[in-house]
């Protein structure tokens, strides 16, 4: 049985700030907005309380005797300490902005605040970034160990499996049959074993057996003397003697036309070969790993496929798992395109937002590995932002393009309360979605509207990851239009 999932901590925010109805505010701002609020008035006890209890944000306001908010926020940088912070001051200016951001700061806030929600919308985002990354720091620990499997990525069930499979193989010398849908990395497999092998001083030569044709194929696999046929101009060695010592890795095996199969096999049984066009018989020492997409059985069943070819080359089979059977390593190996396509592209895109990262979760991925590393090549190129987010993805994973029928197979493949969640969680995002469409991102009406009390609507939206200012009709009043409010009007707000 499933284990329970386990509630998202709430962000821990710590607000600084000298003036007492101001630490009292940011508790009422963030009341119901699923935080821990703890407040200081003392600038000096900040660093050491953010040391200790590590807040998601912290909140600074600028103007503060001892030690002032600026200088608070470089200490915190010089300290690599890991907190989202925010900037608050009652008297902004260009430079200060331009310091606070040059600082890292996350965020530069004006009082008094003219929208209360779009503050706590701030904070919440603050803080999701935060988690973003350390959750980014968690999967990039994981990925650290990746190189002992040449590249295979995956912490799931099934892919621990395909791991002790290739630790028990690989100093053997025996054939190996891979097996799996398309683009679920059966090449990486046949690599990862071959580099654990006795033979990893050697080549690994990979061919495609379904990329060529019948009289290339032959020629490429065991050789031809010059002459043995139109535009065979020379002597080539195969690759089967270019692969002695080493690893052969036939790809498609089940696409070999039958005439192949009957000199294949006897390479796999006496170890030896004949080049095409000649009569010299050839010793090769190689260790061949095959892989297919297709039934060997059923195509032997067929006669397609010999049945003493499938049982030689069958002595050891090792499924590589569809990407749909193995949900949980979608964050990591997401992670890992992102970094390798970061570094392809130039750029330094710092992670996946959480709402992306649902979307990526809850696709069924036919194309399996291969398509999920097109998909985040595509948000590399295409982001504009820090993050990956929901608008980078291709609209088919964006919307609710898949018909019920898919949704019902997919989930059927899953643990019931997981299923459950998903379900619950594309019905919350369509309806919040179109509910903060029509009311311009406006938290108080769109609860209103949805019978719902503010601190419930806002933990249900926390929950699908949608921000209430992509929504508004006016994302942004000027620094101007603050500046005018009075400082009598912060206190009546809050």
């Amino acid at each position: 049985m499933e284990e329970n999932r386990q509630k998202e901590p709430q962000i821990k925010v710590l607000a600084v700030d000298d003036e007492p109805y101001m630490l009292h505010a940011w508790k009422k701002i963030l009341a119901g907005s699923d935080c821990e609020v703890r407040t200081l008035s003392d600038s000096t006890e900040a660093i050491a309380l953010i040391e200790q209890w590590e807040p998601d944000v912290t909140v600074l306001d600028i103007r503060m005797p001892n030690i002032s908010g600026i200088e608070l926020l470089k200490e915190i940088k010089n300290k690599n300490l890991h907190t989202e912070v925010i900037m608050v001051t009652a008297y902004a200016t260009v430079e200060t902005a331009v310091e606070a951001v040059k600082s890292g700061a996350f965020d530069y806030l004006t009082k008094p605040f003219t929208n209360i929600d779009a503050v706590a919308v701030q904070v919440l985002k603050a803080g999701r970034h935060r988690r973003l990354l350390q959750r980014n720091r968690e999967l990039e620990s994981m990925l650290d160990v990746r190189d002992s499997f040449e590249g295979l990525v995956g912490s799931s069930g099934p892919m621990k499996r395909v791991f002790e499979l290739i630790e028990g193989v690989a100093y053997s010398s025996s054939t190996i049959l891979l097996q799996g849908e398309s683009g679920t990395g059966k090449e990486l497999v046949a690599r990862a074993i071959h580099h654990r092998s006795p033979r990893r001083t050697q080549d690994f030569v990979a061919v495609n057996c379904s990329a060529l044709t019948d009289t290339l194929l032959e020629s490429e696999l065991f050789g031809h003397e010059k002459g043995s046929f139109t535009g065979a101009t020379g002597t080539k060695r195969g690759l089967f003697e270019v692969a002695s010592g080493g690893t052969l890795f036939l790809d498609e095996i089940g696409h070999v036309p039958m005439p192949t199969q009957v000199k294949l096999l006897r390479v796999l049984q006496e170890g030896e070969l004949k080049r095409v066009g000649g009569n010299d018989t050839r010793k090769v020492d190689v260790r061949v790993i095959a892989a297919t997409n297709v039934n060997l059985l059923q195509a032997v069943e067929g006669g397609q496929f010999r049945e003493d070819l499938f049982y030689r080359l069958n002595v050891i089979t090792i499924l590589s798992p569809p990407l749909r059977e193995r949900p949980s390593d979608i964050p990591l190996l997401a992670l890992h395109f992102l970094r390798k396509h970061n570094k392809k592209a130039g750029k330094s895109i710092e992670g996946i937002a959480p709402d992306a990262m649902e979307a990526l979760e809850r696709n069924s991925w036919p194309g399996n590995v291969r398509e999920l590393e097109n998909i985040i090549e595509r948000a590399v190129v295409l982001g504009r932002d820090q993050e990956v987010g929901l608008g980078d993805l291709p609209e088919s994973l964006r919307g609710n393009s898949r018909t019920p029928a898919h949704i019902g197979t997919q989930m059927a493949s899953m643990p019931y309360r997981k299923a459950k969640d998903i379900a619950l969680g594309d019905f919350d995002r369509r309806y919040l979605t179109e509910l903060l469409t029509q009311t311009g991102g406006n938290v108080s009406e769109a609860s209103r509207r949805a019978g719902m009390d503010r601190s419930n609507f806002r933990r249900v939206l926390k929950k699908t990851g949608l921000d209430p200012i992509d929504f508004s009709f006016d994302k942004q009043a000027s620094v101007e239009q603050v500046r005018e409010k009075s400082a009598e009007e912060n206190e009546r707000w809050i």
